[in-house]
């Protein structure tokens, strides 16, 4: 049936995750409330660390590191924050 907006909608390449991490995850069966946690902790770690990669990216050094000479930024602490993802607001931790 076509879509009321007239576009096609394309399919999304999704990464391949390894079994060794799913095997992490899951021990048996699942409810379908369990799947919904284990990926909203999915998507929560991935926001964390790629907010922190960011914030890394940004500052031009690693956490744990002494601020290279001349940076005006620097790494002062870190808040929680709530991100809203299309499941719903997320409660991450902030970057260090």
């Amino acid at each position: 049936m076509p879509s009321k907006s007239g576009k096609k909608k394309t399919a999304v390449t999704l990464p391949s995750i390894p079994k060794e991490m799913i095997d992490q995850m899951v021990s048996g069966p699942m409810t379908a409330e369990a799947v919904n946690a284990a990926s909203m902790a999915f998507k929560k770690a991935l926001i964390e660390r790629a907010l922190g990669a960011e914030l890394s990216h940004h500052l031009g050094y690693p956490p744990g590191t002494d601020k290279p000479a001349g940076s005006g930024n620097h790494r002062n602490g870190a808040s929680g924050k709530t991100v809203l993802t299309d499941d719903g607001p997320l409660r991450i931790r902030g970057a260090a």
